[in-house]
Formats: C-alpha cells, sequence, structure tokens
C-alpha cells in the first residue's frame, strides 16, 4: 500500500464521520459531565424506594405515637378518644414512677457503664500477654455476649441466685452462713450485676481488638527507661484506648437505656418501683393498664431523652476521634 492510497482512505473515513455527525446534531454538543450526571440520576431512581421505606418505617410509628399521645385512648374504653393535648405528658412526668424509673434507669446505665468499662480494660490488659490456651480463653471471655438476655436472666434467678436450690445458696450453708434472697433484698444491684455480666465482653472484645493495634516498640523502650508495670499502662496503654473506651460507652448506653428483658424475667419491676426503669415504666402504662395514650407520652419522653444522651456522647466521640487524629 502507497502513501496516496492511505491518504485517501483516511480522508474518506473523514467524510463518513462528518456526515455521521450531522445525523446526531446533539453529539457534538453534548458535555463531558452529562454521562455521570445520568448515572447519578439512575442511582437515585434506585435507592429512592429502599429510603421511602425506611422514612415509613420510621415516620408513621412516630407519627402514630405522637397523635395518641394527645389523646385520652385506654383499651378498656375503645370508644372514648378524646383530645386532651399535652395532659398525658402532665401526668406521665408527675406520676410517682417516673422520678423512681428516671433515677433507677440512670444508677443502671452509670453502674454498668463503669463495671463494664473498668472490667474490659484490665481483662484487656491481661489476655494481651501471651500464654498458653489464650485463644481458648478469648472465646470463653467474650460468649456470655451472645446469650439471649431473657436466658441470661433465667439462668442467673434460678440457678445462681436462687435462695434455696441455688449455687451461691450452697456455698453460704457450705460456708455456714444464712443464704441471701438477693433479688428481694439487693433488686436493683442484682439487676445491674446481671446486666453487668452481659455487657462487659463486649466491651473486652473492642477494647482487646484495640490493643492488638498498640505499637509493642512503645512499651519496650518504657521498660528501657525504667518504667514499671503501672506507669505504662498509665501513660502508653490508657491513652491508647482512649478512642475505643469512648466507643463502648456510646454503644453501651444506647442499649442500656432501653434494658427490658432482665427486669421482666427476674423482678417485674419490684418490689414497687426498686427495679422499674423507663422502659419498664411505660411497658406498665400501655400492656398492664391499657393506658395507650400514658404511654404513647412516655415513649416520646424517653425517645428525647435517648436522643439527648446519644447528641452528647457522639460529640464526645468525635471530640476523641478529633484529638487522637
Amino acid at each position: 500500500m502507497n502513501i496516496s492510497s492511505l491518504q485517501s482512505g483516511l480522508t474518506r473515513l473523514a467524510q463518513r464521520v462528518s456526515s455521521q455527525k450531522g445525523r446526531f446534531p446533539g453529539a457534538s454538543n453534548q458535555q463531558p459531565g452529562t454521562v455521570s450526571e445520568r448515572s447519578r440520576r439512575i442511582g437515585l431512581a434506585m435507592v429512592s424506594p429502599s429510603v421511602a421505606v425506611l422514612l415509613a418505617w420510621m415516620v408513621v410509628p412516630l407519627a402514630m405515637t405522637l397523635w395518641f399521645s394527645l389523646l385520652r385512648y385506654n383499651l378498656l374504653y375503645p370508644g372514648e378518644s378524646d383530645f386532651v393535648g399535652l395532659e398525658n405528658f402532665y401526668y406521665f412526668l408527675t406520676d410517682e414512677g417516673f422520678a423512681a424509673g428516671a433515677l433507677n434507669t440512670f444508677l443502671l446505665v452509670v453502674s454498668v457503664l463503669a463495671i463494664s468499662v473498668v472490667s474490659g480494660v484490665l481483662i484487656a490488659v491481661l489476655v494481651d500477654s501471651p500464654f498458653w490456651g489464650r485463644g481458648v480463653v478469648r472465646v470463653l471471655l467474650i460468649s456470655p455476649f451472645f446469650i439471649m438476655p431473657t436466658v441470661s436472666a433465667l439462668v442467673w434467678k434460678n440457678l445462681l441466685l436462687h435462695p434455696v436450690s441455688g449455687v451461691l445458696a450452697a456455698l453460704w450453708r457450705f460456708f455456714g452462713a444464712e443464704p441471701v434472697d438477693w433479688l428481694a433484698e439487693y433488686p436493683l444491684e442484682t439487676i445491674i450485676m446481671i446486666v453487668s455480666w452481659q455487657w462487659i465482653p463486649f466491651a473486652v472484645l473492642l477494647l482487646m481488638t484495640a490493643m492488638q493495634s498498640l505499637d509493642q516498640e512503645q512499651k519496650d523502650a518504657a521498660r528501657l527507661d525504667g518504667a514499671g508495670p503501672l506507669a505504662t499502662f498509665w501513660h502508653i496503654t490508657l491513652p491508647h484506648l482512649a478512642r475505643p473506651i469512648a466507643v463502648v460507652v456510646m454503644i453501651e448506653t444506647i442499649f442500656l437505656l432501653s434494658i427490658f428483658a432482665e427486669i421482666f424475667t427476674t423482678t417485674g419491676g419490684g418490689p414497687g418501683y426498686e427495679t422499674t426503669n423507663l422502659a419498664f415504666l411505660i411497658y406498665t402504662q400501655a400492656l398492664l393498664q391499657f393506658d395507650v395514650g400514658m404511654a404513647s407520652a412516655g415513649g416520646l419522653v424517653a425517645v428525647v431523652i435517648a436522643n439527648v444522651a446519644a447528641f452528647f456522647l457522639v460529640r464526645m466521640v468525635g471530640k476523641s476521634l478529633t484529638d487522637k487524629a
């Protein structure tokens, strides 16, 4: 093939391309960002149904709860549904069970957080050192977290803490002491103990994982400088665990505000209001007294409290992440 034939072929190809461009006048004016814009619109169209379902899943129950909180609606009198405005909120906040429930919720959350975080840090540090059977010990440490709360509460109530046939009662009698009826004499402390046993493995799991990223060279350098175990823990290990501890506190707080199964299974909120928290108080209003209006008002109050707590916890965690960045 000579040069003249190659040039003539290129000329015919250029003429064909120009003729095709004339058939599609908009093709030459297409902007580079048109394809990405079209892809974005297709993505939004595909995601929109699931987002709409999630919004309806959240908004519809919340709207119904808000509407019922403004009505005098009791399931024993279904024909009476008068509009009462904020009256249900007033009666719920002034009910004698609200102060006790709020205080018990605060004590439960703070106590479980303190026990789980302190125990989690100590256990994570202990199992970080290599020893024979460390893998088995780690699995046993996190296994209580995977037990259902109802099953866990039943095991503590009937197998461990029962004043007649429980393991602790047998241990007390072995040493010549009188067995203790834990759920009757120390009800709230017992609930705290049961819930802490469930949530310590969660703290251990997160903190034990965080310990794997601790730079061992820093610890070796500290030992060479004459730092003891306590100084190494206080100045190296604990600052390294600050961010995971903040995450543990945030996640546990959100779940501990809604503790219900352990209380329902063991004490039923009693004796009196000794172990009644806000979640159990709302349950008694809705399913024991059938007062849907007041229970809805209590649910909204609990939602506000949970969101306020979550707001400050998220800010705390965000500050921790910013300081460590």
